[in-house]
Order: structure tokens, then C-alpha cells, then sequence
């Protein structure tokens, strides 16, 4: 990375600077988005687990995250130097491209963030606040930062010598979380009455508000990579909107089809769907290709989310169904649908570039997966073994609200206690669990 004295462009400093914050709104988007989706027991629990992922990642990318990510590599193309810990050699007049450093590495520390907090939607309803105020340094140290350094960081091996293409975070963020959540819901096992209880959202309207906010904030988080107030800016940002939306009308066609009803959180799903999908696509394919990526993940990502029935593991929010799969859908299409005029060169199969650049793409998203998939379980099982992951049985009963928090998100008697509700009040489009 170079920090030699340059002038920054004001244009490009004042869109990333927009879209920096846009991106930080995600993460409390999410919480809303996630918190809705869960029971009145553990709504603050899950809306903790976002929040404190700001803070923790903050202090780790600050400390070390941002040098071993964007430092000059150490060797391999696996992992940056130390030149920058601390944040130590930049300063407000050091430049990254065309926009300051110091925002540059702000930008990137709102995916980190995200990443993170992510994760959590698939231990839902029974991690331990401490285990997981323990887990998230650790995990973004040993398995965010080296994939995001072999996307982006300079010399990293993905990025320089095979060549797969990632414009905003498929396989650091989409991909990294979903292998992630995954690995962590085998560590912590099934909630209790998976598969037998009603575990439906208990508030939909905040499930669509944080659906909603992730939507807006993803436009600074697909644009926002064009790292400057350009054309690539503008052609990220149109099929950022058009995926969002061809991926929420292919689930609702799925939903439609398959059941009957068109709901309100297939809606949400469908456009989270297709948002992760165009997010490492969104700057290599034209806007035909961003349609077709949105309606792909919309309509797949609606069946993936019930595998975990299938395959009895319980990624309580669909971190898997949508983040991981609608990762791969999208990392994968850039072999497909690459254009020429969006990547400076590297074209899919069906713009003549033959099976050369999906090649790439399938290398990177196995080795990607893999890898985030172990280190995970394993930082998960040695918590776990030292410290205990899971929250005791009374806890789950009663909610972590509660139990953690000496909390409760709403003053309705039982209800703040975890109690069911009778079903017979409940319409039967919200029975289902699906989702994100």
C-alpha cells in the first residue's frame, strides 16, 4: 500500500466519506432486521450482538486488522505485514488512490464490522454474550483478515495471482460468514425444540424496517468499492437496486408457488438474497447480468434456507441459506455474465471469455470456504471447551434477555418472559422460519 504525499480528489473523499456511514447504518440494520426475526425472549440479546460487533471489530482493525488487510504483504500473498500497527505511518495527509487513508481505512473496517456481526444470526436464542465477546476478536483476526487481505490487500494470492474477481465482498463478507455461521451452529448444536416448536419472527414490521436500512446501506457498500465518484461508481450502484429487486420478486414467486402466500419476510429475504448475491458481481457484469444474478439467488436462496431441516443443522436466521449460497451465486455468475466494459478485461463465458475466469471463481470460493469453515470451527470448539459456548438450558428456556441482559424488550407480562403464544392468533404466513 502506498502512502506517498498526494492530494486527495475532494468528489471521491466526499462519496466515500457518504458512503462509509452508509455502510456502518447496516450493521444496525441488521440488528433490526435480526432481531425481528427472533422471540420476544432474546430480541435485545440479538440486537446486543450486532452492536458490540462494532465495537470490538473497531478496536481489533485499529490495532492490527487494518495493517495485516491492506499492509504491504508478508510473504505468499496470505497475510499483510505489520507495518502499520496501530494505525502507526498514516496520516491525514496520506493518500490511498484518489481518497485519504485514514477513510479508506474506515470504509473497510464498516465490512469488517458487518462480517462479524453477521455470524450471529446463526447462533440466535443460545450463545453466550461472553463466549461471544471472546469470539469475535479472535475470529476477525484469524479468519476476516487473512481473506480479505487475499481479495484486496495488495500482493494477496486471490486477487494477483489467480485472478478471480470479488468487487465488494462475496467471498470476504458473504461467503466468509456464511462458512462461518455454519461452522459455529455445528459447535453450539441445535436450539432447544428445533424442528418440534414454533420458532416464528415476533415482529415483522421490524424485520422489513432493518431489511429496509440494509437495502439503503448497500448502496455505500457496492458504489462505495468503486472508491471514488465515477462511472463504476454509478453502474455498482444501478445493479446494486436491480438485483435487490429481481431477487426479491424470485422469492416471492417461489413462496407463491411453493405455498400459496406471498409474504412479508419473503419479501425481505428475497431483496437480502439478491443484495448478497450482486455484491461481488456488482462492478464486473452489465445490468442484464445483475437481473438474472438477482432472480437466481432470490429464487434458490428460498429453497436453501430449509436444507437445515434436511440436514438437521440449525442456522437459527439463515445465514447459510442466504449469505453463504447467495455468496457462491454470485461469485460464481461473475464467470458467466463478466463484461469487458465493467472489468477492464476479464469476460464470462457467455461474453466469450470461455471457462477460464469461472474456473478462478470456483477455485476461490472452495478455498475460501473451506477455510473459514475450519478455522471457525475451531476457534468455536476451543471456546467452547475452555469457556463454555452455550447458554445452560434455564437460560434458553427463560430467554437471554433476560437471564444476560436483566432486560426485557417488551413489558407484556409473560411475553417479556419467553412465553408461546397461542398459534390460534397467529396467521399461517408467519408460522413458517425461513429466512435470513
Amino acid at each position: 500500500m502506498s502512502l506517498a504525499a498526494a492530494s486527495a480528489d475532494t468528489g471521491d473523499t466526499a462519496w466515500l466519506l457518504a458512503a462509509t456511514a452508509l455502510v456502518l447504518l447496516m450493521t444496525p440494520g441488521l440488528a433490526l432486521f435480526y432481531g425481528g426475526m427472533v422471540r420476544t425472549k432474546s430480541v435485545l440479546n440479538m440486537l446486543m450482538m450486532s452492536f458490540v460487533s462494532i465495537a470490538l471489530v473497531t478496536v481489533v482493525w485499529l490495532a492490527a486488522g487494518f495493517s495485516l488487510t491492506f499492509g504491504e504483504d508478508a510473504g505468499g500473498g496470505l497475510i499483510g505485514g505489520l507495518d502499520h500497527i496501530g494505525m502507526s505511518g498514516i496520516g491525514p495527509d496520506s493518500v490511498q488512490g484518489t481518497v485519504p487513508t485514514l477513510l479508506f481505512a474506515t470504509f473497510q473496517l464498516t465490512f469488517a464490522i458487518i462480517t462479524a456481526a453477521l455470524v450471529s444470526g446463526a447462533v440466535a436464542d443460545r450463545a453466550k454474550f461472553g463466549a461471544w465477546l471472546v469470539f469475535v476478536p479472535v475470529w476477525a483476526l484469524l479468519v476476516y483478515v487473512p481473506v480479505a487481505h487475499w481479495v484486496w490487500g495488495p500482493g494477496g494470492w486471490i486477487l494477483e495471482k489467480l485472478g478471480a474477481l470479488d468487487f465488494a465482498g462475496g467471498l470476504p463478507v458473504e461467503i466468509v460468514s456464511g462458512a462461518s455461521g455454519l461452522a459455529l451452529c455445528l459447535v453450539l448444536g441445535p436450539r432447544m425444540g428445533f424442528k418440534k416448536d414454533s420458532m416464528r419472527p415476533h415482529n415483522l414490521p421490524m424485520v422489513m424496517l432493518g431489511a429496509g436500512l440494509l437495502w439503503f446501506g448497500w448502496f455505500g457498500f457496492n458504489a462505495g468499492s468503486a472508491l471514488g465518484a465515477n462511472g463504476l461508481a454509478a453502474a455498482a450502484f444501478l445493479n446494486t437496486l436491480a438485483a435487490g429487486c429481481t431477487g426479491l420478486l424470485g422469492w416471492l414467486f417461489v413462496e407463491q408457488k411453493r405455498d400459496g402466500h406471498p409474504t412479508t419476510l419473503g419479501a425481505a429475504s428475497g431483496a437480502v438474497a439478491g443484495l448478497v448475491a450482486i455484491t461481488p458481481s456488482c462492478g464486473s457484469v452489465s445490468l442484464l447480468g445483475a437481473l438474472v444474478v438477482g432472480l437466481t439467488a432470490g429464487a434458490v436462496c428460498s429453497y436453501a434456507v430449509s436444507w437445515k431441516f434436511k440436514l438437521n443443522y440449525d442456522d437459527s436466521l439463515d445465514v447459510v441459506g442466504v449469505h453463504l449460497v447467495g455468496g457462491v451465486i454470485g461469485t460464481l455468475l461473475i464467470g458467466v455474465f463478466a463484461v469487458d466494459s465493467m472489468t477492464g478485461g476479464a469476460e464470462g463465458l457467455l461474453y466469450g471469455g470461455g471457462l477460464a475466469q469461472l474456473g478462478k471463481q470456483v477455485v476461490a470460493v472452495v478455498v475460501v470456504a473451506v477455510y473459514a469453515f475450519a478455522v471457525t470451527y475451531g476457534i468455536g470448539k476451543l471456546i467452547d471447551v475452555t469457556l463454555g459456548f452455550r447458554a445452560s438450558e434455564e437460560q434458553e428456556q427463560t430467554g437471554l434477555d433476560l437471564t444476560v441482559h436483566a432486560e426485557t424488550a417488551y413489558d407484556h407480562g409473560v411475553l417479556g418472559h419467553g412465553a408461546p403464544v397461542s398459534s390460534s392468533v397467529v396467521p399461517h404466513a408467519q408460522k413458517v422460519t425461513p429466512q435470513a
